[in-house]
């Protein structure tokens, strides 16, 4: 079991910053993959960026070059999202995500989302 949960979200201002972290704890050894997903009024859930243990690093499209997605370097149970020249666009409840490999089988958590607004 892994257990995750994600800070840092909040009101901004277009143009703005934040950064969201997502902190693992539990079978932490066992995750292969981390990530980001978003949830936007009345959309599906999308994928906004994905780390592998590689690391092979993978963006939306709608976020290259604004996102980054990155690890802590002193411990590898945190990720974080750094968002900047943020748009109305990127409104959305954001979902940390981790994908375990442990006897063969994958499995999939995920945190219980932070939300983050874009407005004026």
């Amino acid at each position: 079991q892994v257990q995750l949960v994600e800070s840092g979200g909040g009101l901004v201002q277009p143009g703005g910053s934040l950064r969201l972290s997502c902190a693992a704890s539990g079978s932490v050894f066992s995750i292969v993959a981390r990530g980001w997903y978003r949830q936007g009024p009345g959309k599906q859930r999308e994928l906004v960026a994905t780390t592998t243990s590689g690391p092979t690093i993978n963006y939306a499209d709608s976020v290259k070059g604004r996102f980054t997605i990155s690890r802590d370097s002193a411990s590898a149970k945190i990720v974080y999202l750094q968002m900047n020249s943020l748009k109305p666009e990127d409104t959305a409840v954001y979902y940390c995500n981790a994908v375990t490999y442990s006897g063969g089988t994958y499995r999939t958590y995920w945190g219980q989302g932070t939300q983050v607004t874009v407005s004026s």
